[in-house]
């Protein structure tokens, strides 16, 4: 544990060292271009959830249109029966 605390604060010591101006350049350029890269990623991840959701509610309003569809050829179906057998 002890040698785990003496590389740790060795780590900590480098990363407050101050650094040269372009360095502090870089590493603020790096820092948005990371920043833009993981909101380009959060931003493809919403588009794919909001087209998922799209595409599963045309599914189901699909599904729900053509049992409807069916319901009534199958009512003008048995009215078309039953007067023909009126008829008879």
């Amino acid at each position: 544990m002890a040698l785990f605390l003496d590389r740790f604060n060795d780590f900590t010591d480098t990363m407050t060292q101050t650094h040269s101006k372009s360095r502090q350049q870089a590493e603020i350029a790096f820092g948005n271009t990371q920043t833009q890269f993981f909101a380009r990623g959060h931003a493809v991840e919403e588009h794919d959830a909001i087209v998922e959701a799209r595409e599963a509610k045309t599914l189901r309003l699909r599904e729900a249109r053509l049992a409807k569809e069916a319901q009534g050829i199958a009512a003008a179906s048995e009215a078309l029966i039953t007067r023909r057998l009126k008829r008879s």
